[in-house]
């Protein structure tokens, strides 16, 4: 890395440090948008759940259909649903949820903040005495911090249930018998580091869209460059995030 790109790259780090130091300091002070934020928690949440739900459902039946076969040779079929489990409810759910709002919310955040920024209503918005960064900024990411760790526990569930119609395609497992050996392995301090490290992707994911919106410029290419690069940096900042987590728990002794 040259010196100016280096110099390019601490700045926007120290940019975007500083954007999001405003969003606490805007974000605990009152008045607050709550219809605003509650509009958005439909629109990140809700609206958000057939992709995710569609790809958490793939992806479980996949993982099932294509690890079977390796703990056949080992005679450790039973193992399937536990393995799955694990993988799905430790990793594979909370990052694979992350990767697909990175791409939905992250670029949506990031066009329609850029498409406001470039035809000047932020601008506007401060000239009429509302707090654009209040109303636009604080409430989108607060929604996708609160709304991704629901989306995770959503897509783990559906991931599982489509584990167990992949376990049926060759044997006749019982529900009964597929949760009992699902939970045979499967315990608490799983569940809770995945569930937590996902209020962090999900304030990432929030925070750079906001930021590359709300800085957009050069008009209309601006706008797509802002929402390109939202979802390439989130993308980039999410793998960080589960990196530092998973080290974290194994000092803590939780994996």
């Amino acid at each position: 890395m040259t010196d100016t790109g280096l110099k390019g790259f601490l700045e926007e780090v120290g940019k975007i440090s500083a954007f999001t130091g405003r969003f606490f300091r805007e974000g605990l002070r009152p008045r607050y948008e709550w219809q605003e934020f509650f509009r958005q928690c439909y629109i990140i949440g809700y609206k958000s759940l057939p992709l995710v739900g569609i790809t958490a459902a793939i992806m479980g039946m996949v993982l099932t259909v294509q690890s079977r076969p390796t703990l056949a040779e080992f005679g450790a079929e039973s193992w399937l649903p536990s393995m799955v489990a694990v993988s799905v409810v430790r990793e594979i759910g909370p990052v694979i949820t992350a990767l697909i709002c990175a791409g939905k919310i992250g670029s949506s955040i990031g066009a329609e903040l850029g498409s406001m920024k470039v035809t000047e209503q932020i601008d506007a918005m401060e000239v009429s005495g509302t707090n654009p960064y209040k109303f636009l900024v604080v409430t989108r990411v607060a929604a996708a911090t609160f709304m991704l760790p629901v989306l995770v526990v959503f897509a783990d569930l559906l991931a599982l249930y489509a584990s167990y119609l992949g376990v049926n395609i060759k044997d006749v497992v019982s529900f009964k018998l597929y949760y009992n050996q699902v939970f045979e392995f499967l315990y608490f301090s799983d569940f809770m580091p995945a569930f937590i490290k996902s209020y962090f992707f999900g304030f990432a994911i929030g925070i750079i869209g906001c930021y590359k919106g709300y800085n957009s410029t050069k008009g209309t290419e601006g706008v797509g460059h802002s929402a390109n690069s939202a979802v390439v940096v989130s993308s980039l900042i999410i793998f960080v995030i589960d990196l530092i987590a998973v080290q974290f728990t194994d000092l803590m002794g939780l994996n």
